[in-house]
């Protein structure tokens, strides 16, 4: 499949490179459009969310109330703290405009006149990177005041976050551009009605926003057709851990996790088998090696799977792998990340922390493999934003899906020493 987000074209981050291979043609044609047509464009085309949740993305765009009695905003969440997810990163270093076209678009669809990109605050050279690259179209003449000649002004700032994984959540992330605690919301109201400052704010994701341009330039039909029809377009596809040739790969939704982890990453070193993979990401569910034949990368299989494909960030592991000490390491993740506003979320992610600590060391109790499940269970579903989840999710499925591991690891109290 040829590559439209991260294509093989050197120096792309230029912007006459960017503009010699089509770039921001995209806009031109949207700005000769009516905001609702550009909507529609987006709605038709199937796009949805590559954040994680895999919302449609146009029905999101239309719940932007209309008119400019209020400010509105438009946040594109750059955070990308959770552990196995590294494509955004490849965005911003290799091809940014297609970002910052795909918000233009999408502010004057949405009759936006500010928008932010909040990138976290480890990415500092990333952050560079596509502060140049704003500073670039602004003095082409694609960002601020009267873009080319339409009369819809527009402003794009980056916004560092501070190391939190936190406000990698959309109400999180609204708090820390207001300069306030990262604390997620509660909902309702929704960021729609009342976002950043109070006022009507959309939330996208990096990857979300570079798959605009591509719409508007190939029109909704085509890209309806690449990949699966429930979940089309290209997808970034992170892959990491056993494989011989890790990295980011662009392929279409519905391609099988064997041949993304076979023929694109190469194959596991050394010949050695496949132990487990997790699809999207440390929160999302674990699976077996020898039961991901037919498994593709798109929402709907994975979730039949019992798993998600959450921001494509596919871990594999080899047959060798000590999984109690991974599952303990992504629990460490998840306690230290915890915002602490929600007590089954504070107290039960370091519950978990403390309980994992025995597995790895051999000083567990039979029972307490039934109790990681029952805190993980206690967390999920009873938090304000989806952390607890994220927390949980991890446990449930390597208790489920490998109790024999947690069993070797119980303290066997009755051994006589030799």
């Amino acid at each position: 499949m040829e590559k439209f987000i991260l294509p093989d074209i050197p120096n792309l981050h230029n912007i006459d490179v960017y503009e010699q291979h089509g770039g921001y043609q995209a806009l031109r044609k949207a700005l000769q459009m009516k905001p609702d047509e550009v909507i529609d464009e987006v709605k038709k085309s199937g796009l949805r969310g590559r954040g994680g949740a895999c919302f449609p993305t146009g029905l999101k765009w239309s719940f932007m109330p209309k008119g400019n009695d209020k400010a509105k905003y438009l946040c594109v969440n750059g955070d990308e703290s959770e552990p196995g997810t590294f494509k955004d990163r490849q965005i911003f270093e290799f091809n940014p405009h297609v970002m910052i076209e795909g918000i233009i678009i999408g502010c004057y669809a949405m009759g936006i006149p500010t928008a932010y990109i909040y990138i976290r605050g480890e990415y500092r050279k990333w952050i560079k990177m596509v502060d140049q690259a704003l500073a670039d179209a602004y003095a082409k003449g694609y960002i601020g005041e009267n873009i080319l000649g339409s009369g819809f002004s527009t402003n794009v700032y980056t916004h560092s976050g501070a190391g939190a994984y936190i406000c990698g959540e959309e109400s999180a992330l609204m708090n820390s551009i207001e300069g306030e605690r990262g604390y997620p919301r509660v909902k309702p109201p929704f960021p729609a009605q009342k976002g950043v400052f109070g006022m009507p704010t959309t939330i996208n994701n990096v990857e979300t926003m570079s798959n605009v341009p591509l719409i508007i330039n190939k029109g909704a039909e085509w890209y309806s057709k690449i990949g699966v029809a429930k979940h089309p377009g290209p997808i970034l596809v992170g892959i990491s851990g056993h494989v011989n040739k890790p990295g980011v790969y662009e392929v279409p939704t519905g391609v099988t996790l064997l041949t993304l982890i076979n023929e694109y990453a190469g194959g596991v070193p050394n010949g050695k088998k496949i132990k487990a993979v997790i699809p999207g990401g440390s929160s999302t569910m674990i699976l077996r090696g020898e039961n991901l034949e037919g498994i593709c990368m798109d929402a709907d299989s994975l979730k039949a799977a019992g798993s998600s494909v959450g921001t494509a960030g596919l871990m594999v592991m080899d047959e060798d792998t000590d999984l109690v000490r991974v599952l303990s390491r992504i629990s460490h993740f998840y306690h230290h990340e915890s915002c602490g506003q929600c007590t089954p979320c504070r107290e039960g992610t370091g519950w978990l922390e403390k309980m994992l600590h025995r597995f790895e060391h051999y000083e567990a109790r039979t029972e307490d493999i039934d109790m990681l499940e029952n805190v993980a269970n206690h967390i999920e579903g009873n938090t304000i934003c989806a952390l607890g989840d994220a927390a949980a999710w991890p446990v449930q499925s390597f208790v489920r899906r490998f109790r024999d591991e947690f069993e070797k690891r119980v303290k066997q109290e009755n051994t006589v020493a030799a």
